[in-house]
């Protein structure tokens, strides 16, 4: 069997192990359901909430998520706009924020299973 791209795997929020299994019961860029994960891999049946508050880490994630956002933002702005004013910059990135919020949560938890978790790839 062929080797499944790691980066792919995590571009599509797939289960760490198989590489296959959805980690999340709807889509990286949905509204609803914002913070629930699948507790098993369907493919692979690999545990994806390791113990309790284990997905409490990813904050840091989320929060340089935020921060890059918030200074790109800024800085996009600042080159753009020749006077940019204090609404410019509030809107940009309370619209940002609020646009890229459901993936900037997902992937976060993701990219936290992916670094900390205990889930090695098994190329079954």
């Amino acid at each position: 069997m062929m080797s499944k791209s790691l980066t792919i795997a995590i571009a599509k929020a797939k289960c760490p192990r198989c590489r296959e299994g959805n980690m999340f019961p709807v889509s990286p860029f949905s509204y609803r359901k914002l913070t629930v994960i699948h507790s098993r891999c369907a493919v692979c049946d690999a545990d994806l909430i390791p113990e309790p508050g284990f997905y409490d880490g990813a904050m840091y994630i989320s929060y340089a998520f935020s921060v890059a956002l918030m200074v790109t933002s800024l800085v996009a702005i600042n080159v753009l706009v020749a006077k940019p004013e204090l609404w410019m910059y509030l809107s940009t990135v309370v619209g940002l924020t609020i646009l890229l919020m459901p993936a900037m949560l997902r992937y976060s938890k993701t990219l936290y299973q992916y670094g900390v978790g205990k889930l090695k790839y098994r190329g079954f």
